[in-house]
């Protein structure tokens, strides 16, 4: 038992080399965790194919977890044999991965969206609008910072996305206004921080050791902050991080609930709105597939299949 761990430590250390986000970090320890356990805390040296078979096994037929979940644990168990024991496995493991099943995203009118936008204020409000006005991910909004919202050139720059990437997409004109009033508080709040001792913020990977005061230079605090502060025991700093994910989940939800619109609808359902909108207004599908981030444009095809016009946006004979 003594193994797991400088086990969970080397895990952590990998991760943090290969420059994973801190949530990757914190599911993949989790499911690696969570396998150990499961086999009696035997070291993964002694196990193979079999006992991740019958882990992911387990979590499907017994805990009846959705694909995606299982899957996240398996990338988290690969990634634990590959990269941080470098024990090779049969190729034939990457048939154990599940089958997503296909789902259409929930999409909503433009009177729908703004039947929600119009029931919420303040910072989650003006967080709404920009997930619907400029396409963005939920994680990718509450941890924009301060530098990344570029008022002078119409755009929002959104670093680390998904896969690592940074992409720029636009910041629309109605919300600039908003927008500058909003960072003239954040701007007065983070001086009311240093006045009072504080005025710490995370940094991405190693740049606190390259800019040793960067950590407290307002273009690096984050646009949306939490209201309250969180003291780290390891650099003695109280820091004020990021506004909470669930904060503004609750805060769309709740508008939802109050237009009345017969939809399950999250933070997300407007950047899928934000999608299937530009394809509507004639915007070609690789200028959202790059607003969007995607990869791969199959991604953004998904799109095409949710248009009012029919599947993949062809008009029925019978209109």
């Amino acid at each position: 038992m003594s193994q797991q761990p400088k086990l969970l430590d080397k895990v952590r250390e990998m991760l943090r080399l290969k420059h994973y986000s801190s949530r990757t970090e914190d599911t993949y320890i989790y499911w690696i965790r969570r396998y150990l356990r499961f086999h009696n805390l035997r070291h993964p040296r002694e196990m193979r194919e079999p006992e991740i078979q019958a882990f992911l096994s387990h979590l499907a037929v017994k805990e009846n977890v959705a694909a995606s979940t299982q899957n996240q644990a398996f990338s988290a168990l690969l990634f634990l044999y590959r990269e941080v024991l470098q024990i090779p496995l049969d190729p034939q493991i990457q048939s154990v991965r599940a089958e997503k099943p296909k789902h259409l995203p929930t999409v909503l009118t433009k009177e729908e969206v703004n039947a929600i936008l119009s029931r919420m204020s303040g910072a989650t409000g003006l967080m709404a609008r920009i997930l619907y006005g400029s396409g963005l991910r939920l994680m990718e909004c509450v941890t924009l910072r301060v530098k990344d919202i570029d008022l002078a050139q119409h755009q929002i720059i959104v670093r680390d996305g998904k896969g690592e990437k940074d992409r720029v997409t636009m910041l629309p004109t109605s919300l600039e206004t908003l927008l500058r009033e909003h960072l003239t508080w954040r701007k007065s709040l983070h001086q009311q921080d240093i006045a009072n001792g504080y005025g710490y913020v995370e940094l991405p990977f190693a740049l606190a050791r390259k800019y040793p005061n960067a950590d407290r230079e307002l273009i690096w605090q984050y646009a949306f902050p939490s209201e309250r502060l969180a003291y780290d025991s390891k650099t003695k700093h109280t820091y004020r991080w990021h506004m909470s994910e669930s904060t503004l989940q609750r805060a769309v939800r709740a508008a939802a609930q109050e237009a009345e619109i017969p939809k399950l609808v999250g933070p997300h359902t407007f950047r899928h709105s934000f999608a299937t909108h530009l394809l509507q207004n004639g915007y070609d599908i690789r200028t959202v597939q790059e607003l969007l981030g995607h990869k791969d444009v199959k991604t953004t095809m998904i799109y095409t299949h949710v248009l009012q016009r029919g599947p993949l946006a062809v008009r029925s004979p019978l209109d």
